[in-house]
């Protein structure tokens, strides 16, 4: 069955495009577009989409206050659209910590993130409904007089779900973690907005990646999005981030699957592997190489995961250690760490 859309946008040349684009997706029906957050509220009545695009940046009511009333009145999954500027990457940010389930580029140029379509089928069939609440604080880390192992350090990917997700991690880890490297897929410009978020909500620094720059305890260091593959280079205590310019590995630049390998190669038994919320499977095969050089894994579990693609993959191909839930995640990473 289609996944029946509904686009929420006050210009009538984006509604077209955008309509135009996913309309030619057999497993997409554009049931409705709407010029803005009052219009759409009736649609959504009358319409009952499985699916809402949403643009970020509209006149009448913003695309945050209408997303807000969304998930409290009538939850369900939203895409949201935004331009690459600094402002709407911040304001996508946001979204997706409100419950958006993923975030497009919307360049003014007329071209779409070639995303959209597999984001918009992608969020049809997600958890986004039954996912915990965000607000409530994360599981207890018994980070008291917490020592890092020597050489140790922390590898994790994910992609739809995974703002979320993330926050909800790194609020659970202590001050000095050992060094702890992510890739998230994201459009590039949103990813310095993303590692500004985190650095505000965590307790470790937190900051994009710069190559050549030491991995050190107490960061925690986030893939630029768009151009580039982050690789951990070096040896034991003298670990280095390597920003390679490179094709796509998996589909994705950064690639989850690049960074494990490169981790699986230089770390080996020292590091510890995470897979979060995400479709597709990106990852899989660098956190089996990760395991079989002895790293321990962990995969997040279905109930939890907003899209259960690439920890189900990992999960299938015996990849994973250990699967938890969202909240146990951390803890069991930390832990794992502990000198």
């Amino acid at each position: 069955m289609a996944v029946r859309t509904l686009i929420v946008d006050d210009s009538p040349t984006m509604r077209a495009l955008i309509a135009g684009m996913l309309s030619r997706d057999p497993d997409i029906e554009v049931v409705g577009a709407a010029n803005g957050p009052h219009q759409a509220r009736e649609m959504i009545k009358a319409l009952d989409p499985d699916v809402i695009t949403l643009d970020v940046e509209m006149p009448d009511m913003n695309g945050l206050d209408f997303l807000e009333r969304v998930m409290r009145l009538r939850p369900m999954p939203v895409v949201m659209l935004s331009t690459l500027t600094q402002a709407g990457a911040d304001t996508t940010i946001r979204a997706l910590e409100l419950g958006a389930v993923e975030c497009c580029a919307k360049p003014a140029a007329n071209c779409l993130d070639p995303r959209l379509a597999e984001s918009v089928k992608a969020a049809a069939s997600s958890r986004r409904i039954r996912v915990r609440d965000m607000s409530a604080p994360p599981a207890p880390v018994a980070a008291a007089n917490f020592t890092p192992r020597a050489g140790s350090l922390i590898a994790i990917g994910a992609s739809t779900g995974g703002v979320e997700a993330l926050i909800q991690v790194l609020s659970g880890f202590p001050a000095n973690c050992p060094p702890t490297v992510i890739v998230q897929h994201m459009p590039a410009t949103f990813t310095t907005s993303f590692a500004a978020r985190l650095d505000r909500l965590s307790k470790p620094t937190v900051a994009e990646a710069r190559h050549g720059q030491p991995l050190l305890p107490g960061h925690v260091y986030l893939a630029p999005g768009g151009t580039h593959h982050l690789e951990v280079g070096g040896t034991e205590g003298q670990y280095r981030a390597r920003l390679i310019p490179d094709d796509p590995m998996s589909g994705h630049r950064p690639s989850v699957d690049r960074l494990f390998h490169s981790v699986a190669k230089n770390v080996g038994d020292k590091a510890v592997g995470a897979i979060l919320t995400g479709m597709g499977r990106d990852g899989a095969d660098g956190l089996l190489a990760m395991r079989r050089k002895g790293s321990f894994t962990v995969g997040q579990d279905q109930e939890s995961c907003v899209v259960y693609g690439m920890p189900g993959v990992a999960q299938e191909v015996g990849a994973v250690t250990k699967q938890l839930t969202l909240t146990r995640v951390a803890p069991a990473i930390i832990e794992r760490c502990r000198a």
